[in-house]
Order: structure tokens, then C-alpha cells, then sequence
């Protein structure tokens, strides 16, 4: 029996973590870039990637506890 607390949890850790991984990998973009496009590049992957950790988690969650289930 599959017990939807325990996807969640694991669904919001994963986010967690493939979003500050991809803030990782903006860093070493922007660290290795010799021009301004990717470093430019590497800023906006930076900021994406915060903004998925902060906020994707709480709509996940602000949804499922919503749904009454």
C-alpha cells in the first residue's frame, strides 16, 4: 500500500535538492565564464534556482493541503 505522505515528502525533498543543485551549477558557470553572456547566463540559472527552492515546496504543499485529502 502506497502511503501519499511519504511521496510528498520525497517529492518536496527532491525539489529541494534539484533546486540547489542548479543554483551549484550557476555558480561554476558564472565562476568559469571569461565573457558576460554566461555570466549572465549563470546569474539568471542562480535566481531561478532560489526561487524554486523557496517557493515550489510551498505551493506543493499549500496544494495538497488543500485538496482535503
Amino acid at each position: 500500500m502506497s502511503d501519499p505522505a511519504r511521496f510528498r515528502y520525497f517529492a518536496l525533498a527532491l525539489t529541494r535538492i534539484a533546486g540547489s543543485l542548479g543554483a551549484v551549477l550557476g555558480v561554476v558557470l558564472i565562476a568559469r565564464a571569461d565573457s558576460w553572456p554566461p555570466k549572465v547566463l549563470g546569474v539568471a540559472i542562480v535566481l531561478s534556482a532560489l526561487y524554486m527552492v523557496a517557493v515550489v515546496p510551498r505551493a506543493l504543499a499549500h496544494r495538497w493541503r488543500s485538496s482535503g485529502q
